[in-house]
């Protein structure tokens, strides 16, 4: 017979024989449920247990160097395979570094969900380790913000992070795990798991609303399709191609929008940028906003009496800086196909007239820009400048490669220079303008395209000032063994640098003093990082050295490679009207 003392010990912690499990795991297979393969973070007190949970679950974590980054990688696989990873951080700090990308992902629209530990909760408000008020503190980063209440509540609210952040716009989740409760365990029993999170219904706009955007659309003198990467990101291509191809209207990607309908396609305006957006009486927008990007729609970029029709998820974005002419909400992807079908029953087949003289001004403006270009690009003259090794990188790319890019004048060339013929192949610094998350972009592409487009190439093209943001990841691309081509951009600085001998004076005094703000370290040997993780490292300074070292690390395809190229510091865009920033050119 139990004696008292065992008695009450029993019923305190119920049947010893019945399975038990612990929070960690509760959440890894959760997390699993709802279809999530990848966790990036950095492990540490109290979350290292959920990252070994979550491999024992099949889910593949990666070792990052930096929460920033790991929260930038595990937002670009959101985006590329619309579902959330999950970006895993230890309490406090951790969690704080995470916020970057959690406001990158946010203003980007892309899912996200962030685990971060937190001191245990008999701690609470006792000056616990690293404990900070991390639910409240994470809201305006994310869409949805909570902890379960309990260990048997982790799947429901796993759950409501992945809707949250793919319903409607993507977003950001948060899940905050105390400490005890990723330890603590419950019976295994009293567990019941969600079931999957279905991809979210499509959305239909008003047959009323799309038969008056086609009224608009046919009648328009000087129409214009502004692509975006909502669109891109609904998986829009075949629908938005069949509508470029079916009415013959200009159209016009944004950065992350490139690639929707092929850059190579004819009917392409994106060197005309300028004119087309100034001109334009009527702009179709396919999952872009009115923002700093596009200018606000605002003249002098706009034309003051441009009418707008307005394809978004998001019903709040209708008349965000310019009240549409025709709002309509709903998946880019489904309204789209509404617009084709609302052409194609029209007693006569709609096409805009190649004769018109819209497109007889947007050529004009296409050829001159490109010739200017070209131009430019034929100067090869020692230290290099953009367009040249712009033009060299171009040939060496391969058509199907997906491109990561990043700095001031680096990536701002690269949107002109670096074609895009598949749709979700550009990564860039976004609505946010983020800088840093080139390395852990490529980090991430370099996995999807592993996992899903075998033999694919991940091409990272960087200022060196956006590369030492995040420079230390390259040991995490090493240690996964993923081959990117890392391509920097070194012009000694942010957006300018010094060259040799003016530094050699600057640099004699006070540096604090006497270095400009926007200025590096000269001749800084990037090259040399790479090699002490195994790669490939190659300084260029000619355009034969460029061709040279383009060819061997894109035959390469075991180990990644860094290519530093010497530009001249004070080479800069080519003179244009309006820049995609609205003010300052940084």
């Amino acid at each position: 017979m139990a004696s008292a003392k065992e008695i009450v010990s029993l019923a305190a912690s119920g049947n010893s024989e019945e399975p038990q499990i612990d929070g960690a795991s509760v959440l890894a297979r959760a997390l699993k449920e709802q279809g999530v393969e990848y966790m990036f973070g950095i492990v540490g007190v109290p979350v290292i247990e959920v990252a070994m949970a979550a491999q024992a679950a099949g889910i593949k974590f990666i070792h990052m160097r930096n929460e920033q980054a790991a929260s930038y990688a595990a937002s670009a696989i959101g985006y590329l395979t619309r579902r959330p990873a999950v970006c895993l951080t230890v309490s406090g700090p951790g969690v704080i570094h995470a916020f970057a990308g959690m406001a990158n992902a946010q203003e980007n629209c892309w899912p996200l969900i962030v685990v971060g530990g937190s001191c245990d909760q008999d701690q609470e408000n006792m000056g616990g380790f690293q404990e900070y008020p991390q639910v409240e503190m994470a809201r305006p980063y994310c869409k949805f913000s909570a902890r379960p209440s309990s260990l048997d509540k982790i799947p429901y609210v796993v759950e409501k992070a992945v809707r949250q952040c793919t319903y409607g716009r993507p977003g950001v989740s948060y899940i905050d795990m105390s400490g005890d409760m990723i330890v603590g365990k419950v019976a295994e029993k009293s567990v019941r798991y969600v079931q999957n999170c279905p991809p979210p219904p499509p959305m239909l706009s008003s047959p009323n609303s799309i038969k008056k955007a086609v009224d608009l659309l046919v009648s328009a003198k000087k129409p214009l399709i502004v692509v975006g990467k909502g669109a891109a990101y609904a998986g829009a291509e075949w629908v938005v191609r069949d509508l470029v191809d079916t009415t013959r209207l200009p159209f016009l990607p944004t950065p992350m929008g490139k690639g929707v309908v092929p850059d190579s396609h004819p009917l392409s305006v994106a060197a005309a940028r300028s004119k087309a957006l100034q001109e334009a009486d009527l702009v179709l927008l396919l999952g872009a906003r009115l923002n700093w990007m596009m200018h606000f729609g605002a003249p002098p970029r706009f034309n003051p009496a441009v009418k707008i029709i307005q394809v978004d998820i998001s019903v709040e974005e209708m008349g965000n800086n310019v009240y549409p002419a025709v709002a309509l909400p709903g998946d880019v992807c489904v309204v789209v196909q509404q617009l084709l079908d609302e052409f194609r029953q029209r007693p006569q087949q709609f096409q805009f007239p190649s004769s018109s003289p819209w497109w007889t001004t947007l050529n004009a403006k296409v050829t001159a820009n490109q010739k200017n270009v070209e131009a430019m690009t034929k100067d090869l003259s020692v230290p290099l400048s953009y367009y040249a090794a712009y033009a060299e990188v171009q040939k060496a790319l391969p058509k199907d490669c997906l491109i990561v890019n990043e700095g001031s004048n680096t990536m701002d060339i690269g949107r002109t220079m670096l074609p895009n013929n598949l749709p979700r192949h550009r990564l860039d610094a976004g609505t946010f303008g983020t800088m840093g998350v080139g390395i852990g972009f490529a980090l991430a592409g370099a996995l999807w395209c592993r996992d899903y487009a075998p033999g694919k190439r991940v091409v990272c093209i960087e200022g060196d000032s956006a590369f030492g943001f995040s420079g230390m990841e390259i040991e995490s691309i090493a240690r996964y063994q993923l081959p990117v081509v890392i391509i920097i951009f070194n012009n000694n600085g942010i957006s300018f640098g010094l060259k040799n001998e003016v530094w050699d004076v600057v640099a004699e005094g006070d540096r604090t003093l006497s270095v400009p703000p926007t200025a590096l370290a000269p001749d800084t040997r990037y090259e040399k990082l790479i090699e002490a993780f195994g790669g490939s490292g190659y300084l260029v300074r000619t355009i034969t050295e460029l061709r040279e070292s383009l060819a061997k690390a894109m035959a390469d395809t075991k180990r990644s490679s860094i290519i530093n190229i010497v530009i001249d510091p004070m080479a800069q865009r080519k003179p244009q009207e309006f820049f995609w920033l609205t003010k300052a050119n940084l």
